[in-house]
């Protein structure tokens, strides 16, 4: 009998209020778990709106520890209680620093870990570096009691090598919980087609679905697209909400036979580490002499 993972994302807009974020992302879960998922992909930060719009000190009040956090507690007993596996999007404080972090909570309540984003992105709109450390705790799948899951967040899911990473470690679904919309340094340019694509394009590449849920709403100006999606281990989109749906989908994807698949199409076995080994090291694109700059 073959082996299955049932993935629901979901899609809201936030206000202010953590507790009411909290309890609407909390009545998402339990509808989705009602339905059979067995994992919740849950939007970026959804305990409030994005902050990171600007640089304000006022925002760092807003973290705290991992095993204190209110959005950990709820969805814990959640998990425990529904036989659901949700990685929670939290903002982090360990000691001095502050993280943009995911808690992996299994199916049964257990806290499997936290996942500290690797990429902060810095940008009109997105200044995640004022708020945010670089992630320290390296990429990470878990083995789940529902399967081998491998979490980015937003920025990361830009990267080709953080999804061939995270299939290179046994992933057997990709999953980003997102924050994105407008640009607001130039209102024309509309990024969700490509979010979707490069997406795509990575679950083509390593044979993996993908999953990847955001937020809605217009929070002070800065509009979020929401187009939440799941793409299938072909690229081809098998579910997704629009532009400003509150709401959820659900796919069930077969993990043996898309195994079997990711065997059959030779990505790994042909792969070749010896040749890319020392351009993975490379600091800067080549100059217009054609020089390399390399990481020492």
């Amino acid at each position: 009998m073959s082996r299955t993972l049932t993935v629901a994302i979901l899609q809201a807009a936030f206000g202010n209020s953590e507790g009411v974020n909290i309890a609407n992302m909390s009545e998402m879960v339990l509808e989705v778990a009602a339905s059979g998922a067995d994992i919740a992909v849950l939007p970026e930060l959804f305990c409030g709106q994005y902050f990171c719009r600007s640089q304000d000190e006022k925002f760092f009040k807003l973290a705290r520890p991992w095993r204190d956090h209110p959005a950990v507690i709820a969805m814990q007993r959640l998990a425990k209680s529904h036989d659901i596996v949700i990685p929670t999007s939290i903002f982090e404080r360990d000691g001095p620093h502050t993280y943009n972090s995911v808690v992996m909570i299994d199916a049964g309540g257990e806290i499997l870990g936290v996942y500290r984003k690797s990429h902060i992105p810095d940008g009109p709109g997105y200044q995640e570096k004022f708020y945010f450390r670089p992630g320290d705790t390296g990429l990470k799948v878990w083995n789940t009691s529902k399967g081998r899951i491998g979490v980015g967040i937003c920025w990361d899911q830009w990267f080709p090598e953080v999804a061939r990473s995270l299939v290179l470690k046994g992933a057997e679904i990709l999953v980003y919980p997102s924050a994105i919309g407008s640009e607001p340094q130039n209102p024309t340019l509309d990024t969700s087609e490509r979010w979707q694509l490069v997406m795509r394009g990575q679950a083509i590449a390593n044979v993996v679905p993908v999953a990847a849920a955001n937020r809605v709403g217009d929070e002070d100006g800065q509009k979020f697209y929401g187009r939440s999606f799941m793409a299938d281990q072909a690229g081809i989109v098998v579910a997704e909400l629009d532009r400003v749906e509150v709401g959820t989908r659900i796919v069930n994807f077969d993990i043996d036979d898309i195994s079997a698949e990711r065997d059959a199409w030779g990505f790994f076995r042909d792969r070749r580490p010896e040749l890319y080994d020392g351009y993975l090291r490379i600091k800067r694109m080549p100059d217009r002499a054609g020089n390399l700059a390399r990481a020492v």
